[in-house]
Parts: C-alpha cells; sequence; structure tokens
C-alpha cells in the first residue's frame, strides 16, 4: 500500500494527558512506592528497552529495502509506543506529590494512603487501600484516591458507616479499622 494512504505519525493523539484521570486542578498524588515503579519503568525504557529497539532498527534499517522489512516496520512502531510512554512517565512523575502513609502516625481517619477494614450489611470484610490513579489496582484491594468509595472513606473514622453509590446500586459499609503502612 502507498505511504500516502497510511497514517503514521508521531502526534501525541492517542497519549493520555499528564492529568488524565484526575479531577481538573488536583494533584498527582502518589505514595514512595508507586514513584518508585514509575522511576523504575521510565529508567527501564530509557536505558535498556530503547536501546535494544534501536539496534535492531538500525540493523533492519542497514538491510536494505525497509518497505518490507517486518524488523524495520515493527521496530519503528514499538519505538514510538516506548517513546509515548517514556513522554507520559516523564510528564506524570513532573506533576506527582508524593505522600507517604507512614506519616499519618496513629491516626483513625481515613486519609490518602490509609489501608481500610470495611464490612457490609451481610457481615463481608473487604479490605482496601487508598492509592494514587497510577496504582490503582483492584484485585490487590488498591483503590484510587479519586474512586467513589475512596471518596465516600475519606475523612471518615473507625466505625463510621459511609454510603457510596457503586455500579450495582447504593452500598453501605460500616469501618471497622484504619491502619497506615508502608505500601509495596
Amino acid at each position: 500500500m502507498n505511504k500516502a494512504f497510511v497514517r503514521e505519525s508521531d502526534d501525541e493523539e492517542d497519549e493520555p494527558a499528564p492529568q488524565a484521570g484526575l479531577p481538573p486542578g488536583t494533584k498527582n498524588y502518589i505514595t514512595p512506592g508507586g514513584h518508585a515503579r514509575l522511576k523504575n519503568e521510565l529508567e527501564h525504557l530509557v536505558k535498556r528497552e530503547r536501546p535494544h529497539v534501536v539496534e535492531i532498527v538500525a540493523w533492519a534499517a542497514s538491510n536494505g529495502d525497509r518497505s518490507e522489512n517486518g524488523d524495520y516496520i515493527y521496530g519503528k512502531r514499538r519505538l514510538r509506543e516506548i517513546d509515548r510512554r517514556i513522554r507520559f512517565l516523564t510528564k506524570r512523575l513532573e506533576v506527582a506529590e508524593i505522600v507517604d502513609p507512614l506519616r499519618q502516625g496513629d491516626n483513625d481517619q481515613v486519609f490518602f494512603g490509609a489501608t481500610i477494614t470495611v464490612a457490609d450489611l451481610d457481615g463481608q470484610e473487604n479490605t482496601y487501600t487508598i492509592v494514587g490513579v497510577d496504582e490503582a489496582d483492584v484485585a490487590r484491594g488498591r483503590i484510587s484516591w479519586i474512586s467513589p468509595l475512596a471518596r465516600a472513606l475519606i475523612k471518615s473514622r473507625e466505625g463510621d458507616s459511609v454510603r457510596f453509590q457503586s455500579p450495582v446500586g447504593m452500598r453501605e459499609l460500616e469501618i471497622i479499622e484504619v491502619l497506615y503502612r508502608s505500601i509495596e
């Protein structure tokens, strides 16, 4: 196919803005562990993965005809993906505000970084940790501080009941325990 009909650009259109997923005017709160993970990913991309792909692309380009050279075409595409992720991580880390949960001390009120044990009306207990947008992982019980559940929990205390709108409707939870510990 003629390249005139193929859209290949380095535009940042599909790159999320550094504030993506955050309410306008809010800071990008992140735990020290989450910040370290993003930094490690950025370092890995810049120092290891990108140079490796550049090497492959350079080798593929030296083989001659690039129009049907899969290593060259897919290598260039991968380079664009890596560069896009590097830009995203760089911007995200620039606007990050690190909040260490251990600095909360012995506090029974829920804030960013808290690990909360809650019970629903049936008595089923769940434990959640309130983390940054980039760290959220529901399978590990980590919820983003901007999620409906976290917003309902923030500023409440042990023994309080909170109501929030979930995908299955209005739910009520009782806060059993609030802890502040290191999040790995």
